[in-house]
């Protein structure tokens, strides 16, 4: 095709792109008239409740007289509050996502015999299928590594005698071995996108599989394969706390709808990665580290609040950053006074940080916590609780760890699919449904125009 005939084909696209656009706006005063809940959400800002669930409760406010009251936040897993699950792993001076991931596909705690048995059996299914790397990631890199994942994930169906099978047994070897085998498709998909991408050397190790899953991330990713406990003990608390999230988010529902419709687990947990790299889901940690690099450049001094609340009231006016008006990090769906995960990362990634070059920076982030909701209050009149959500806090601490910024969202998807595998065998059991909503049509109805009639 000729430059004109593409320069044709170009127009004809606009405009068939505009006669799309003419005849999807749809009112919005619409959505009050006939009772749509937006985004599954009440007025309140309440989720719709479409579902019951034993694997986790996300629970950040209370209803007392039909009223909306604001809590501190708390992050359940199988009836086990996440901050004493984090605890007992840091006093114990141990890796903690492995015991999490038992306690979400199994439901009970392990003891210590069940514990190392598991840890065990995920590192043996580690390792990809042979050549899978060279066939299936190499062959045909992407420069978003979250898509490579998503491939790869519904690739291995290719690979399983019985990819169709779904007992009890065979879905949760199936969720084990998805487990197991993400950490190492994320790294190779790195590896290749470096190479293909970014005009950089690829450098591929073995599995380790004396290594945690946390270790073993950081073991294969770095050239030299150095790490500190320190730092490996950081990334396993990332790992704990993006494990799960609620039925709800939108990732996990994703899981749980596809999962209804009967389908395999891979394609369900291919769409639940589909879902959480967006920005609204899990790519918002990667906007929270873009806006602190707009913030770095923009406030000349750091400690001073004034020029900081200043800057944010532009961001907030869409005069700066990417003027999309949002404070990235700030606020949540559910959480109303504090996210747990958010204390919980911060308070620990402090710790490391301290005395390091790292540490302005998390200081700079703080004040973006503490001073956004005055800027709420000034710009807006806006009153509410809002408080800082994971992301504002996991990018910095991804940075810290040397991990490039190609991986941040791709992490959070190794981490929640412990909490997808759960959510979709809870499905498997008890769903017995298609979850299939309804949307009313307000179109009318039209006399159809025969072709050689029409403008």
């Amino acid at each position: 095709m000729d430059k004109l005939e593409q320069l044709k084909s170009t127009d004809r696209l606009h405009h068939m792109c505009e006669d799309f656009c003419k005849n999807s706006v749809i009112d919005s005063a619409l959505y009050s008239k006939y009772g749509v809940k937006r985004g599954l959400r009440n007025s309140d800002g309440s989720g719709v409740v479409a579902g019951i669930t034993n694997v986790c409760c996300v629970h950040g406010y209370v209803m007392s007289e039909g009223e909306k009251k604001p809590i501190e936040g708390e992050l359940i897993y199988r009836g086990y509050n996440v901050a004493d699950l984090v605890s007992g792993a840091l006093n114990d001076r141990r890796f903690g996502y492995e015991e999490v991931a038992y306690l979400l596909l199994f439901g009970v705690l392990p003891n210590e015999r069940e514990l190392s048995s598991f840890a065990r059996l995920i590192a043996e299914y580690r390792e990809l299928p042979r050549y899978f790397s060279e066939d299936v990631i190499m062959r045909n890199p992407s420069p978003n590594i979250m898509n490579k994942m998503q491939q790869a994930v519904l690739t291995l169906y290719s690979y399983d005698s019985a990819p169709e099978d779904k007992s009890a047994e065979s879905e949760m070897l199936k969720a084990i071995s998805v487990i197991s085998k993400l950490p190492a498709i994320m790294v190779d998909s790195y590896q290749a996108l470096r190479r293909f991408y970014n005009n950089d050397s690829m450098v591929m190790h073995q599995i380790n599989k004396d290594e945690s899953l946390a270790e073993s991330i950081l073991s294969t990713l770095r050239d030299d394969r150095a790490y500190t406990q320190d730092e490996a003990k950081l990334l396993d608390l990332c790992l704990m706390l993006h494990a799960e999230h609620g039925g709800g988010n939108n990732s996990t529902f994703t899981c749980r709808t596809v999962s209804s419709s009967g389908t395999d687990a891979y394609s369900a947990y291919a769409a639940a990665i589909g879902s959480l790299k967006g920005p609204r889901h899990g790519g918002a940690n990667i906007k929270v580290m873009e806006m602190l690099e707009y913030v770095k450049t923009g406030v000349k001094d750091w400690d001073d609040d004034d020029e900081v609340s200043a800057f944010l009231v532009k961001i907030l006016r869409k005069e700066a950053a990417d003027r999309s008006g949002l404070i990235y990090g700030m606020g949540h769906a559910v959480y109303t006074l504090s996210d747990p995960r958010a204390v919980i990362l911060k308070d620990n990634a402090m710790k490391l940080a301290k005395g390091t070059d790292f540490e302005r920076e998390f200081k700079l982030l703080n004040s973006i916590e503490r001073l956004t909701p005055k800027v709420f209050v000034q710009e807006r009149g806006d009153i509410k609780n809002i408080c800082a959500n994971v992301d504002m806090y996991s990018g910095l601490v991804y940075k810290m760890l040397k991990i490039p910024v190609e991986m941040y969202t791709a992490l959070f998807a190794c981490a929640r699919m412990a909490g997808w595998c759960a959510h979709r065998m809870e499905e498997m059991i008890n769903g017995k449904r298609i979850i299939r909503p309804a949307y009313k049509a307000i179109s009318n109805n039209k006399k159809y125009i025969p072709i050689d009639e029409r403008p």
